[in-house]
C-alpha cells in the first residue's frame, strides 16, 4: 500500500510540474509576442541551415527579411518575395522570373515570412526545454509541438533571449529526417523602410516573364 501511495504522489508531483513548465513556456512566448507587436517594423537578417543526414543534403545560406505588420520583403537563396497586403509577388532574377498570386491565408502551411516570429501563438503546445548560456547570452529554449498529429513538422525547439525577449534561434525537426535551423545575426527594429519596400513595380523588371495566379 505504501509503494502505491508513493506512486500516486510521485505521478501527481511529475503532473504538477508539467503544467508548471507549460504555464511558463506559455507565459515567456506571450511576453515575445507582446515585444514584437510592439514595434513599428522589423528587419532580421539570418542565417539559414537545411539539413538531411539521410539523403546527404546541406545547404547552408543568409537571407534577410523586413516586416511591417502582414507586409514582407524576404531575400532568400537569390529569391525575392514580397507581400503587399494582397498579393504575393516572387521574383526569380536567375529565370528572370515573377510569379504573383492572390494571397490564401488557408495556404499557409509552414511558418511564413509573415508569421516568422508570432507563429507560435496557434497550433502547438508548450515545454520548457534547456537553457544555455551563448557568449554572455541567457537563451531559454521553448519546445513546440504542432497539436496536428498529421503536420510535417514534428517539433521545433524555439530559442529566446531572455533578457531582449527576442529569438535567437528556431530549430524545426520535419517528419522526413529534414532539420532547418534558423539563426538570427541581427535584428533591428523601428527603422526609416522605404514606402516602396513592400511593394511592386513591374516596370523595374522589363524582359521578365511574368506568370499571374490572381
Amino acid at each position: 500500500m505504501k509503494k502505491i501511495v508513493l506512486l500516486v504522489l510521485a505521478i501527481g508531483l511529475s503532473g504538477l510540474v508539467q503544467a508548471q513548465n507549460s504555464a511558463k513556456a506559455e507565459k515567456l512566448l506571450t511576453e515575445v509576442s507582446q515585444k514584437v507587436k510592439s514595434y513599428d517594423n522589423i528587419v532580421v537578417d539570418f542565417k539559414y541551415v537545411l539539413e538531411n543526414t539521410a539523403e546527404n543534403i546541406k545547404q547552408e545560406t543568409r537571407g534577410d527579411v523586413s516586416l511591417k505588420g502582414e507586409l514582407y520583403r524576404l531575400n532568400l537563396m537569390g529569391i525575392t518575395r514580397v507581400f503587399d497586403g494582397k498579393k504575393l509577388y516572387t521574383i526569380v532574377p536567375e529565370d528572370e522570373e515573377i510569379t504573383i498570386s492572390t494571397y490564401n491565408p488557408n495556404d499557409d502551411q509552414g511558418i511564413t515570412p509573415s508569421k516568422m516570429l508570432t507563429f507560435y501563438e496557434d497550433g502547438y503546445t508548450y515545454k520548457w526545454d534547456t537553457t544555455q548560456d551563448i557568449k554572455g547570452r541567457k537563451i531559454q529554449y521553448i519546445k513546440l509541438n504542432p497539436i496536428d498529429s498529421e503536420a510535417e513538422i514534428k517539433e521545433i525547439l524555439l530559442g529566446i533571449d531572455v533578457q531582449t525577449k527576442h529569438i535567437y534561434n528556431l530549430i524545426q525537426k520535419q517528419d522526413n529526417g529534414t532539420k532547418v535551423t534558423i539563426k538570427v545575426n541581427s535584428f533591428k527594429t523601428n527603422e526609416p523602410l522605404s514606402n516602396n519596400l513592400f511593394s511592386f513595380d513591374e516596370s523595374k523588371y522589363a524582359g521578365y516573364y511574368i506568370n499571374r495566379l490572381d
